[in-house]
């Protein structure tokens, strides 16, 4: 049985001048004359000396969510452990520092890398110094694709948020923030955060032309014009690494065409889908990330009614 594509009546009053909207986005269509180049190119920038895996989740749940082709580039001492893990995603190795983080000089091969891509994802275990702030913000502000902001790579704006804001006609940006992440960029106390997340979020989204997905217990979906609550997922998601499985889907969703707000509310969807299942199939207390990339399958079974 699949999932209503109806979402549940929201609890929260929509902060004022915002549309709440009430349906999930249709998926991706996959037409029985297509090839992997039908279903677009998905770049990944993750990674660092001791977090390999967040690269590699990150690029499993791009290729399970119907990218046609994902390329991980991660630095130069991990691409073995990342190539490796999944032998459907290609590499890219990049320059990098003595602490195994990517440096500045990398910018140069990635950008030469867009023209070959519909979408990037940028963050996933990065870790944070000098060198991944420095690289961050110039993607960031160069890249001319859809693009997905989430774990260091949001650390890398943090006190500068005011360089996450675009000009309406400039690519689209989608940030994931988890509370903590948020409360780096804003200035403001999770507390706080917790207790007005609508209203923060929708005003954040709207002030910064970006799509904020901000994170937690039905996850705010918002383009300061229009505002989503997810309504799947329970504490199986509550593990290291399912933030990088979310951005995952969320770029694969974006390399096969999705509009930015339809592909952040789809993938919300899709991965609290699968940490329900995973926790019937698991326990929430077993459940691992890697374990909801494995219960996509179930998940888009009951997306579709398949």
């Amino acid at each position: 049985m699949s999932h209503s594509n109806q979402l549940p009546a929201s609890n929260y009053t929509s902060p004022p001048g915002v549309r709440r909207v009430t349906e999930l986005p249709a998926p991706p269509p996959r037409p029985m004359d297509s090839h992997k180049g039908t279903f677009g190119s998905a770049l990944i920038v993750a990674g660092c000396e001791g977090m390999a895996g967040a690269a590699s989740l990150a690029g499993r749940a791009a290729l399970h969510g119907g990218a046609g082709l994902v390329t991980v580039a991660i630095p130069r001492s991990i691409m073995p452990v990342v190539a490796s893990a999944h032998p459907s995603y290609m590499t890219l190795p990049l320059d990098e520092n003595d602490d195994g983080r990517i440096r500045p000089s990398a910018t140069a091969k990635l950008q030469e890398f867009f023209e070959k891509q519909t979408s990037v994802a940028l963050g996933p275990g990065l870790g944070r110094c000098a060198d991944v702030r420095e690289t961050v913000q110039r993607l960031y502000a160069n890249c001319p694709l859809p693009l997905v902001l989430d774990a260091d790579g949001l650390n890398a704006f943090e006190g500068e948020a005011d360089k996450l804001a675009r000009r309406v006609e400039e690519a689209p940006r989608v940030l994931t923030p988890h509370p903590g992440e948020f409360s780096r960029l804003t200035g403001i106390d999770t507390k706080s955060i917790e207790a007005d997340r609508e209203q923060l979020a929708a005003s954040f989204a709207r002030d910064h032309h970006v799509i904020l997905l901000l994170k937690g217990p039905h996850s705010v979906v918002t383009d300061g014009q229009r505002i989503a609550n997810n309504s799947t997922g329970d504490s199986a998601l509550a593990t290291g690494g399912s933030g990088d499985v979310l951005t995952g889907l969320i770029v694969s969703f974006l390399a096969q065409g999705m509009q930015p707000f339809d592909a952040a509310q789809l993938a919300a969807h899709l991965h609290g889908l699968a940490g329900e299942i995973a926790s019937i199939r698991y326990t929430d207390r077993y459940t691992t990330s890697l374990d909801l990339v494995n219960c996509l399958d179930r998940a888009w079974k009951q997306l579709l009614g398949t």
